[in-house]
């Protein structure tokens, strides 16, 4: 395990991503052992309860509680740094030793480009889909924010602006 960890780690060597991936694989590969997984055997149902187990939103029961109590739940942004951890640790390893073909092809989804992705890309009228992480949590409406709320009859009566 620690072969592993370290062989993907030292692709981010001298970035500041190395650190925060590190924390985040240590500990994911902690809550693997206590599941009895392998790299050969995890699967993208397995990832997804992690995913849950560390404060992610997800429609489905993900078992015992797995950061200790005094712990809160990973913020939204840390969320998303840890599927991208999760997922780029895994595509590693399925490429450098060759098992769970599975989960490398369901981690290697892609998606159709918005708008918004055609404009920022250089060559955007020509895309025709980018790499999407099924890990990640689903994104909220106006990034988290409640949105702006219409005022009824009643409310805009009493109001004098």
């Amino acid at each position: 395990m620690d072969e592993e960890s370290d062989g993907f780690l030292r692709t981010y060597e001298g970035r500041g991503t190395q650190k925060t991936y590190a924390y985040v694989l240590v500990d994911h590969l902690r809550w693997r052992v206590r599941e009895g997984l392998t790299t050969a055997n995890v699967r993208l149902l397995d990832l997804h309860r992690y995913m849950g187990a560390v404060g992610a939103k997800i429609p489905m029961p993900w078992g015992q509680p797995w950061r200790m109590p005094l712990k809160r739940p990973y913020s939204s942004s840390a969320l998303q740094v840890a599927a991208a951890c999760l997922k780029g640790f895994y595509l590693h390893q399925c490429a450098v030793s060759g098992v769970n073909d599975e989960l490398r092809t369901a981690l290697e989804t892609r998606r159709l480009p918005t708008q918004a992705d055609r404009d920022r890309a250089l060559l955007g009228h020509v895309q025709t889909s980018l790499p999407a992480n099924p890990l990640a949590p689903k994104h909220g409406t106006r990034n988290g924010r409640h949105p702006k709320m219409l005022l009824t009859e009643r409310a805009r009566g009493c109001c004098t602006w």
